[in-house]
């Protein structure tokens, strides 16, 4: 599949998926879709579709936001130094949609590598386990847990 940011993906965003995707917001924490969601399958980006975390990378952290130890292939996701807001912090886009997900960080599950990428809801599409082959995502269904 070729994953790409268009102008129709943007117009169909809510003005809050535009505003976390398009502008680096964050959604409040506790309040996103995908916080305590757990069920097999995969996140994808909601503006380019590219894949992004699997269920089975995904934990609760307690932060608010939607917490997973990797991403399903490194090179969909790019990580830049990010200094707003007075932190020091590492933000985390999707490599070909370009939308901002949320921030990494080194407080994740040592047994798991220890990362925790804190993502957005607002910036992710969930593609159930039992639909991954008919969307395309077939590959990836050894990651979308049980």
């Amino acid at each position: 599949m070729t994953y790409s940011k268009s102008q129709d993906a943007i117009k169909k965003l809510t003005p809050e998926q535009y505003r976390i995707t398009q502008e680096s917001g964050t959604e409040r924490p506790f309040t996103g879709e995908y916080d305590k969601h757990f069920e097999p399958g995969i996140y994808v980006d909601i503006v380019s579709g590219e894949p992004l975390f699997a269920s089975s990378a995904k934990y609760n952290s307690g932060c608010g936001w939607p917490a997973f130890s990797k991403p399903i292939e490194k090179i969909n996701v790019t990580e830049l130094f990010d200094e707003s807001h007075g932190m020091r912090r590492t933000e985390v886009r999707s490599k070909h949609g370009d939308s901002h997900l949320g921030h990494v960080f080194t407080d994740g599950p040592a047994d798991q590598g220890g990362l925790r990428y804190c993502i957005n809801s607002a910036s992710l599409r969930f593609v159930p386990k039992d639909q991954m082959n008919a969307e395309g995502y077939g590959e990836y269904l050894d990651q979308a847990g049980e």
